[in-house]
């Protein structure tokens, strides 16, 4: 039986993984994500059925449109695959629970924001929005269950109240914003979900990664000092790993303070 709900599951995340790649590409040119129906962005045929399987119909069509042979970004098979795995791990840490259903939403808003941030450094407020909508109404099934709600509130105020310090502290001190405000909107719908003390941990682990990435691509001259480079994907990143390893890290550290 749980071998079927994790393939249900990972099937699932593999289908809506193809709808996220939708979101990522029509987000970011302002149209909508509903109309036209699925098109090849090179000879604008309409795609059908079996050109949507998701990771199958590119390995069948070996990486090129049916009607155009235009290349197919290895990148929409890889966005499924990781949203599957992603589902799957969702599902194998939570089991059969509201909370399943709650990071299974939260990840699926951190792909399309993240994705849309690594592509065009750029935050749009309408995912972050659909993101603390989305945190609001677990917030308000919390209330109804008679479970606190204090640390999401709380959390989604440190949050987006950190970043925003850095922003104008960064104005006040260099003339120039350290961060920007899609960071603060991103890190205010972590906190919604994740709760005080995991946002806190998703905070850590992204300055951890943003400064260790940071450096390697100067070092490796890939970008240089005075290069922009996108904070949101690390936020991203981080929020997913503190989704499934956060409360280990808490436990963690303090056990080594009890020591």
């Amino acid at each position: 039986m749980n071998l079927i709900i994790s393939l249900f599951v990972f099937i699932t995340g593999l289908i809506f993984g193809s709808f996220f790649n939708v979101c990522i590409f029509r987000i970011q040119k302002g149209e909508s994500i509903s109309y036209p129906p699925s098109h090849c962005t090179s000879c604008n045929n309409r795609l059908k059925w079996y050109d949507l399987i998701p990771i199958l119909s590119y390995v069948f069509l070996k990486g090129k449109c049916r009607y155009c042979k235009e290349k197919i970004s290895l990148r929409y098979p890889t966005v499924e695959l990781i949203t599957g795995i992603l589902f799957y791990l969702v599902y194998f840490k939570y089991g059969l629970a509201i909370l399943t259903i709650k990071f299974i939403v939260f990840i699926s808003i951190l792909i399309i924001i993240g994705m849309i941030d690594f592509d065009t450094t750029d935050v749009y407020f309408s995912t972050t929005l659909t993101g603390a909508i989305f945190g609001v109404v677990f917030i308000l099934a919390d209330v109804y269950f008679k479970n606190s709600i204090t640390t999401y509130v709380l959390g989604g105020i440190i949050g987006g109240g950190v970043i925003a310090l850095i922003i104008i502290g960064s104005k006040i001190i260099i003339g120039t914003e350290g961060m920007g405000w899609g960071d603060a909107e991103i890190c205010l719908v972590v906190g919604l979900f994740l709760g005080f003390k995991l946002t806190i941990v998703m905070l850590m682990i992204s300055f951890v990664l943003g400064g260790i990435i940071g450096i390697v691509l100067i070092a490796m001259k890939i970008k240089t000092r005075e290069d922009y480079i996108p904070f949101g994907p690390f936020i991203v990143l981080a929020a997913i790993l503190t989704t499934f390893f956060g409360q280990d890290i808490i436990s963690y550290y303090l056990n080594m303070l009890i020591r």
